[in-house]
């Protein structure tokens, strides 16, 4: 069964590709012009969304039945089967517990940052001293600006140093609205889980196996490995520590980043306009173009009309 919006999208595709007019392409296809025409009549669902999304926040365990029934307590007036759609639009489904006990982090999907600080990925890159000896880098990338944020090697990084060396970043640059990280025990202690609820930050923990969803990180650790890691000897953790200052200096000041229109993270930081450097960067996005537009009252497109005989 071909559904309305399909139906849309390939009337749609029939007047842009062969400038037929709207009637002509619902005969072709066989659907009615009314599904073209139709108007939602939905009432605005903003408050209802925010506060679903306020209780399951503050009650992680609690499924849409317990939330249908805090809602109602509220005053809300809604159908189970509707709260059940907005639930599952905004992916607040619970999560079957299995495995060992993990923090969760935030509930809310990842968001998308569109200007400094809006989010920061943490994780850990692995190397060793040409005497054998294996030490360990924490790397902390703005997901906007792609700025290294920190680089921080030693023999043993725990998750009350982690949080120890992100206090610097917060007094520098304010408070991220998200970090993002994987479920390593140094991000899921009770260190940072402290760490975040002091600073009121949202944690946010990839699924577990899946590195893909903190790409930003990844891809900055595979050009650390690439660019230093693989083309330096290094003889003493304290040569490390001055390698990676340098490199994190000329990578935020002077390498180009081909994401960034080849200028640097530094200097796209500090000409950001998040605005107009979303509209660039995401100017081939996969937002859905506009279907077809609604014809004009008392305007007849003739010419491409069906003609019998």
């Amino acid at each position: 069964m071909v559904t309305p919006a399909a139906e849309r999208k390939a009337v749609a595709h029939l007047r842009g590709a062969f400038g037929m007019s709207e009637r002509r392409a619902c005969k072709a296809i066989g659907c009615c012009r009314m599904t073209m025409r139709y108007q939602t009549t939905r009432a605005d669902e903003a408050g209802v969304r925010q506060r679903m999304k306020a209780i399951a926040q503050e009650r992680r365990r609690f499924g849409y039945r317990r939330l249908h029934v805090l809602l109602k307590r509220e005053g809300y007036v809604i159908n189970h089967k509707k709260l059940f759609r907005l639930y599952r639009e905004e992916k607040l489904a619970v999560r079957r517990p299995g495995g060992r006990k993990r923090a969760i982090g935030t509930r809310a999907p990842m968001t998308v940052p569109m200007a400094p600080n809006d989010r920061c990925s943490l994780d850990f890159v692995s190397d060793q001293l040409t005497d054998g000896r294996r030490f360990r880098i924490l790397t902390v990338v703005d997901d906007c600006t792609r700025e290294c944020l920190a680089l921080v090697a030693d023999t043993s990084l725990s998750g009350i140093r982690v949080a120890r060396e992100l206090d610097p970043l917060v007094i520098e640059r304010g408070k991220p609205k998200m970090v993002v990280s994987d479920n390593g025990s140094e991000f899921t202690g009770n260190a940072i889980l402290t760490w975040a609820d002091r600073n009121r930050v949202a944690w946010h923990y990839i699924a577990p196996g899946k590195p893909m969803q903190n790409a930003f990180i990844e891809s900055f650790n595979g050009r650390l490995r690439d660019e230093l890691l693989n083309e330096t000897l290094f003889t003493s953790l304290a040569q490390a520590r001055v390698a990676l200052r340098c490199w994190r200096t000329d990578y935020n000041d002077a390498r180009p980043h081909s994401r960034l229109g080849w200028k640097t993270p530094s200097e796209f930081a500090f000409t950001c306009h998040p605005r107009r450097d979303l509209a660039l960067r995401y100017a081939q996005g996969s937002a859905p173009a506009p279907v077809a537009t609604t014809a004009q009252p008392g305007k007849s497109n003739s010419w491409g009309e069906l003609r019998t005989g």
